[in-house]
């Protein structure tokens, strides 16, 4: 859906309200808004337009509206002037939520939507269960891993799209649907009633071997504390010694999630994130209030590119107070904060209205692209790429040095931080064709099925071999040497594929953990360590000398 401003005013006569639509908006934005959660006292009301400047604005409107070589809608025209007004702050973080975006985001947020609960891919042009949400109405019906969903209700899915799938699953809570489905040349109906599905924010817990346990935090909604409390309790209780905390791939969300979580680890006092806004409004430190629930446990936190904004929090916090070794690649580097508030049009803005610290004093945020030089390469985002040489520096606790500017830099880099050349040879070969590529994998994975004992079943010769003949047989094969080349990586993701068909999702876990450096290198640490101090022992770290302090 696209995204809507309120309604501007229609009228015979086209004359603008430019004056009373920017007093209206400025009067939205002051009812409130949650700051991720939290909301931050603001010292001073929002300063209301001067009479010039909106004068100027009006009188732009009208021009536009009645002597523009294209008639123009009013409403597109408040669009536009609105648009091009956030895109000129040049935030990638503040912008319009329509409806569906809002949505979205508070289902984010609040962790549950109303569906069937099921996780779907497409595969050969059919929509294909890849995992039923544990306790959603689909698992309580008995549809399983790789059913293929030929009919919702009575209508064909062949070649309908994820938003397509999605859409008809979810509905009103208590409403029904049909799903029929395709399992070892059966057909099989299964009514569904759809139900609030909630999406847990910890999905993984798991013992892994040295009784050293782990848990994957995707995403820090409304419940992600409560859940993962729970967790390390049940892990504890288990014969956990120490614990591994996975926010690689987190995209944050919730402030006073990542808050919570981090006063999980940390001493009543420790300060946890910082957060200044405008100049004039009084900076808002959080700081931890309860005692550690579990201060004997060694802990190391897992960060890659995709860890953003409440998992820097978290990272950022326990690494400033040695609590916890952060391992992996660096992190996004968003350091700010945003607020939402809702607008009449029944979407929202989302605005930046500060910037957070870490408890070091750290931003982590990248330098401003008007703030690097010419000569200053740029990444993916255009956030210039600084040597670590040129970040600035910071001790934490114990005295070690961390880093600010360019997201959290772990204490100990593992992990593939550039995509093997065979890889890329072979994804450039397959081009246009990788959704064939996947599709191969998955038909080849389900074929095996009936035949593998154990989920470490290994991918031989004969099976590539077969994978490579699928590939021909769909007229995309690339080159034999190209596919030979890569062939440690798509046996791989032949061998995950086959545990999770064969076993389900937790065994394609296990064998994805067997070949995931950075998780191993956190095990080998974790195995080794009975202190929160043992983990640092136990690392040769990088010391960079500072002046002493004043």
């Amino acid at each position: 859906m696209a995204e809507q401003l309120p309604d501007a005013p229609r009228s015979t006569r086209r004359r603008s309200r430019a004056i009373i639509a920017a007093a209206l908006f400025i009067g939205v934005l002051s009812m409130g808004g949650w700051w991720a959660g939290r909301d931050l006292a603001a010292s001073k009301k929002p300063a209301r337009p001067t009479v010039a400047g909106a004068h100027l604005f009006d009188q732009v409107i009208s021009a536009v509206a009645l002597q523009y070589v294209d008639s123009l809608d009013p409403t597109l025209i408040y669009n536009k002037a609105v648009n091009g007004l956030l895109h000129e702050l040049k935030d990638p973080y503040t912008a319009f939520l329509g409806e569906d975006r809002l949505r979205r985001l508070n289902e984010q947020i609040s962790g549950t939507y109303a569906g069937v609960g099921l996780r779907m891919d497409v595969r050969d042009g059919w929509p294909v269960v890849i995992e039923p949400i544990r306790g959603g109405p689909a698992h309580h019906v008995g549809m399983q891993v790789g059913d293929r969903v030929v009919l919702v209700d009575k209508e064909s899915t062949k070649g309908w799209t994820m938003e397509e799938v999605s859409k008809s699953f979810r509905g009103p809570a208590g409403s029904r649907v049909v799903l029929t489905v395709e399992r070892a040349d059966q057909r099989i109906p299964f009514t569904v009633q759809r139900e609030a599905v909630r999406l847990l924010a910890v999905p993984r817990v798991a013992m892994l071997p040295g009784n050293v346990g782990y848990a994957d935090v995707k995403i820090f909604s409304a419940q992600t504390a409560t859940e993962l409390q729970a967790a390390v309790d049940s892990l504890v209780h288990a014969g956990a010694h120490a614990l591994v905390l996975d926010l690689r791939g987190n995209p944050g969300g919730l402030l006073e999630q990542g808050v919570a979580v981090s006063e999980m680890f940390l001493d009543p006092g420790q300060s946890i994130v910082q957060l200044r806004a405008r100049p004039g409004t009084p900076a808002q430190t959080y700081t931890d209030r309860d005692a550690q629930r579990w201060p004997t446990l060694p802990i190391t936190v897992l960060v890659d590119r995709g860890s953003a904004s409440a998992s820097e929090i978290v990272a950022g916090a326990l690494q400033d107070h040695d609590r916890a070794l952060v391992l992996g690649v660096t992190s996004f580097g968003k350091g700010s904060a945003q607020n939402v508030y809702p607008l009449v049009s029944g979407g929202a803005l989302r605005l930046t209205t500060a910037r957070w610290y870490t408890p070091a004093g750290r931003s982590i945020s990248h330098p401003s692209q008007r703030d690097r030089d010419d000569d200053v390469p740029i990444d993916a985002r255009g956030a210039p790429i600084l040597p670590d040489t040129a970040r600035p520096r910071f001790r934490t606790d114990a005295g070690r040095i961390v880093l600010g500017g360019g997201g959290i830099t772990p204490d100990v880099i593992a992990g593939d931080s550039t995509t093997p050349v065979p890889v890329q040879m072979l994804a450039r070969a397959m081009g246009k064709n990788l959704g064939a590529y996947r599709d191969a994998i998955a038909k080849l994975a389900t074929s095996l099925k009936s035949s593998m004992h154990v989920a470490s079943e290994p991918v031989t010769r004969a099976m590539l071999d077969a994978l490579y003949a699928e590939l021909v047989a769909r007229k995309v094969a690339p080159d034999r040497k190209i596919f030979d080349a890569a062939s440690p990586w798509i046996a791989r993701s032949l061998g995950y594929e086959m545990a999770r068909v064969a076993f389900g999702a937790d065994a394609e876990f296990l064998r994805r953990a067997q070949d995931d450096a950075a998780l191993q290198r956190a095990l080998h640490l974790m195995q080794a360590s009975r202190t929160p101090r043992d983990v640092f022992a136990r690392i040769e770290l990088k010391t960079i000398d500072l002046p002493a302090p004043p």
